[in-house]
């Protein structure tokens, strides 16, 4: 793990900064072959719980796509600047089956229509991978379960614990526990890492499997890995205690991701 350290610390004061980023959704264009972080916009859900899809965008899809290039042999696009060059995408849209992995960010506020949970479930079961974040507390959880059961139902496909003798935990870079990674401006600075006390001290790693036991969804509730990409340069110590394991499980999370 020092060495892991060592490796993120090296680069992280020096880095380049990354020029402003047009919000446009994707086309088939934008594909090139390596890969590409594709987020998923979606709309709010008026009993919902979260500020929208565009948290932590676009640093975060950006500083991850960056690390998973350079601690894996994974081939990420760049553009002529050396920039990664992730994209938007919505559930409805055909383009989405051109990505192997997709994220939303705080989904406990999403709102899917029937297109896009249609949508949602014809990428997973085609071999796609959702990766759910930062989203905290019982209200959140339940409101996306509402709206991931119009994609899966509960009957065919239940909710799992992910165990610690997952690969998602050593696909590549070894990562010992399951952390829980509280927004920077949530953080007390020391041990304090649930945002919003005792209802959320507990993080969870929960997923939904296909027939072959394969990932479709991940989720990780009651945590917030995409503060630990987006502010990674902000604070020395944040950086050391969240972003560095939150960078080993993310590219874990992407290679299982695109091999399995």
């Amino acid at each position: 793990m020092f060495v892991l350290v060592a490796s993120f610390a090296v680069a992280q004061f020096g880095r380049r900064g990354l020029y402003q980023r047009r919000a446009a959704y994707a086309t088939l264009a934008d594909f090139d072959g390596g890969f590409q972080f594709c987020r998923v916009v979606f709309r709010q859900s008026p009993g919902g719980d979260g500020a929208g899809w565009n948290v932590d965008w676009p640093r975060a899809d950006e500083n991850l796509s960056i690390r998973l290039s350079e601690l894996s042999r994974v081939s990420v696009s760049m553009d002529v600047g050396h920039n990664p060059k992730p994209l938007l995408v919505r559930l409805s849209d055909p383009v989405l089956t051109h990505c192997p992995f997709i994220m939303m960010t705080e989904p406990g506020g999403a709102y899917l229509d029937e297109a896009e949970a249609k949508g949602l479930r014809e990428y997973l079961l085609r071999g796609g991978f959702l990766w759910a974040d930062d989203f905290w507390g019982e209200d959140a959880w339940d409101n996306w379960e509402l709206m991931l059961r119009k994609a899966l139902p509960s009957g065919a496909y239940p909710i799992v614990d992910v165990p610690l003798d997952h690969p998602v935990f050593h696909q590549v870079l070894p990562v010992p526990g399951f952390p829980q990674i509280p927004g920077i401006g949530y953080w007390d600075g020391r041990d304090g890492t649930s945002e919003r006390g005792r209802s959320t001290a507990t993080p969870h790693l929960r997923a939904i499997l296909d027939d072959r036991g394969r990932v479709m969804v991940l989720m990780t509730f009651n945590t917030d890995f995409g503060d630990s990409y987006e502010r990674e340069s902000e604070n020395p110590e944040y950086f050391s205690q969240f972003s560095v394991p939150g960078y080993a499980f993310g590219i874990n999370v992407i290679v299982y991701a695109m091999t399995h």
